[in-house]
Formats: structure tokens, C-alpha cells, sequence
């Protein structure tokens, strides 16, 4: 698989365990990476190995967690993320 260094910025893309660390490529993929690497992702780890590993992301941005919905066709309620942002509500705006 191909990693864009820019998606990874902050590791060194040589080091990166397309295995063991599939959980964070994956995460870092979908939420900031074009539709092209997106594609990629699945062709490599294929559609249930991709699903699971965001149905179990402990955050994903609102826009993010709409796009896997409607590629898994899941829904938010199902996703982790969405749980945990709805059992930790943020504080009013006055």
C-alpha cells in the first residue's frame, strides 16, 4: 500500500506496521485522507476490516462519521464514537 507522507506527518511512513498499526492507518486515512487513499484503504484491508476498526474509532469528526455511515450503510448510532460523544455532552454556550 501506498501512504501519502503528508496524511502522516507526525510518524516516520517507513516504520509504519501496515498490520499492527492498521487501526491508527486507517483512522488517519478516513478522516483526513482523499477519496483516492480511501479507495486504497479498501482495496488493501478489505470492506469488514475497515468497517470494524471504525465502528470501534473512539473519535471521529461529525463529517467523517455521515461518510461511513452511508459507505457501511450502519448506522451512527452503532459507530463508538457517536456513543461516547453522547455520553459526554459538552457544555452550554451562553
Amino acid at each position: 500500500m501506498n501512504l501519502r507522507p503528508a496524511l502522516f506527518w507526525d510518524t516516520d511512513v517507513n516504520k509504519i506496521d501496515l498490520q499492527k498499526h492498521r487501526a491508527f492507518v486507517i483512522e488517519r486515512i478516513t478522516t483526513r485522507g482523499r477519496v483516492e487513499d480511501f479507495r486504497e484503504l479498501m482495496k488493501y484491508y478489505g470492506r469488514d476490516v475497515v468497517r470494524d476498526v471504525l465502528l470501534n474509532a473512539r473519535y471521529l469528526d461529525k463529517r467523517t462519521l455521515a461518510f461511513c455511515s452511508l459507505i457501511f450503510q450502519v448506522p451512527k448510532t452503532e459507530f463508538r464514537c457517536y456513543k461516547l460523544a453522547q455520553s459526554n455532552p459538552e457544555h452550554w454556550d451562553y
